[in-house]
């Protein structure tokens, strides 16, 4: 295995353009110690090698994907002028092309017209968007589900906001009934629909959710972080495609490019239908935004400086991978999709393994076969070391035993959780390597097994 360096060289052509941008300026030599910077940087290059390899195909465990080579290059071509998107006197170039990469983002889900912005991560931007909530419904509760992201309830407390968990069906999805048990009690004003669980892949039915808003008022926010970009892709089951074709009609909605966008870490998206809550935003700071009557970032977002380069990298990858249903990167993320459902056929096939329900999006959890969910757990660990000790690196992920007892009827449960194993088969290159992948998987399990 060999890092990719070839794509180096266009970087030095793109610096070299770049640099005759500001060719009329003055010379000014930069100060500092070539050697000093040569012994650190070989000493981080050691020290960068105690990780797993997130980048290739036998990494199969946590969401963790690559960013793409453009991304990388732009990211790292932006640094030589360091732009901060907050105001347009700190990167105005960026800027704008921040707001041409987000409208694109907009459009995937059919809005021309949103307010958004890019922000540190889908954590950031799930805050915004309950921020903006609470203001909208003042002293009233936030409701997720039991498997969405822990952030919810994190956030909510930040923001002094009631929040209550709403339990989950036998495919992690949030229970209807439940749902609308809790929206009877009348102090509920927003639900939080998740597309695209970071455990399971799960994506509640957002039909049924947007028909209870229609009965009960509340504000609807869908958490898109990792699941958004699959509304482009054209081989989900009918019931999840569904929930997709009415994306358009929620609230707000956040999606995360470091995720499926193939960027670097450092890049979120909040995203609202009604620009109007702009103005919960608004404040005075004039020697910020004396400049220009352009609309500065920093005016629509709860951060201030924030980096430039990640609007650079996200714009030049969209330039070279447009979001659409029928190009390049929709093709690569529905080969994540069957890579996962083809993974989900054998382990559903093979005796060894148990399964729980076939994957929604590219995420397959499943577990060694026993009799005892204790056994089930001690066994998961077991696997996991054995699978990292023949370069095939899963997760594990503690899910409750309660949504487990209808998928494994003759398992006895003597835990209120199970620990399985889990992978994200995020990469395009996860399709091609299913054969090598499972091979390495039944050894391990056979291993354990002796």
């Amino acid at each position: 295995m060999k890092l990719e360096k070839d794509s180096l060289t266009i970087l030095k052509e793109a610096l070299e353009r770049l640099d005759g941008g500001f060719a009329e300026l003055p010379d000014v030599n930069a100060q500092y110690d070539k050697d000093a910077l040569r012994g650190v940087l070989l000493e981080v290059a050691d020290r960068m090698q105690d990780n797993y390899p997130y980048f290739h195909p036998c990494y199969a465990g946590q969401m963790l994907k690559p960013p793409h080579p453009v991304a990388r290059l732009a990211y790292m071509l932006s640094m030589w002028v360091n732009p901060n998107n907050h105001a347009l006197d700190g990167g105005r170039a960026s800027s704008r092309m921040e707001k041409e990469a987000v409208a694109e983002l907009a459009r995937i889900f059919g809005w021309e017209t949103h307010l958004g912005h890019l922000c540190a991560g889908g954590t950031m931007a799930n805050l915004e968007a309950l921020w903006v909530a609470g203001k909208l419904n003042p002293g009233r509760k936030v409701l997720a589900s039991d498997q969405a992201h822990y952030t919810h309830s994190r956030i909510s407390d930040v923001l002094h906001l009631d929040f209550e968990a709403v339990p989950c069906d036998s495919r992690a999805r949030m229970d209807l009934k439940a749902l609308e048990d809790s929206l009877k009690k009348g102090d509920v004003g927003t639900v939080v629909a998740t597309i695209g669980t970071t455990g399971t892949g799960a994506v509640d039915p957002l039909p049924a959710i947007l028909e209870l808003r229609d009965r009960y008022g509340f504000r609807l926010h869908a958490d898109a972080a990792y699941g958004g970009y699959f509304g482009l892709v054209d081989n989900l089951s009918d019931e999840t495609a569904a929930s997709y074709r009415r994306l358009s009609e929620v609230d707000s909605l956040v999606i995360d490019p470091h995720k499926h966008g193939l960027q670097p870490y450092g890049c979120g998206c909040v995203l609202f239908r009604d620009p109007s809550v702009g103005s919960f935003y608004k404040h005075d700071s004039p020697y910020t935004y004396f400049s220009s009557s352009e609309l500065h970032l920093g005016e629509i977002s709860l951060e201030c400086s924030r980096a430039g380069a990640s609007a650079v990298a996200l714009w030049a990858t969209q330039r070279l991978l447009p979001m659409t249903r029928d190009g390049e990167f929709a093709a690569g993320l529905a080969k994540c999709r069957e890579a996962a459902v083809t993974l989900f056929g054998k382990l559903e096939a093979d005796p060894l393994f148990l399964t729980m329900f076939e994957p929604e999006l590219d995420i397959v959890i499943w577990a060694p076969r026993a009799n005892r969910s204790s056994e089930v757990s001690r066994m998961s660990k077991q696997l996991f070391d054995a699978a990292a000790e023949r370069g095939l690196h899963l997760a594990l992920f503690t899910y409750p035993a309660r949504l487990l007892r209808e998928a494994w009827p003759h398992v006895e449960f003597d835990t209120e959780s199970v620990a399985c194993l889990r992978s994200c088969l995020m990469k395009p290159e996860h399709l091609d390597w299913g054969d090598r992948l499972w091979e390495l998987l039944l050894d391990a399990t056979h291993s354990i097994s002796k």
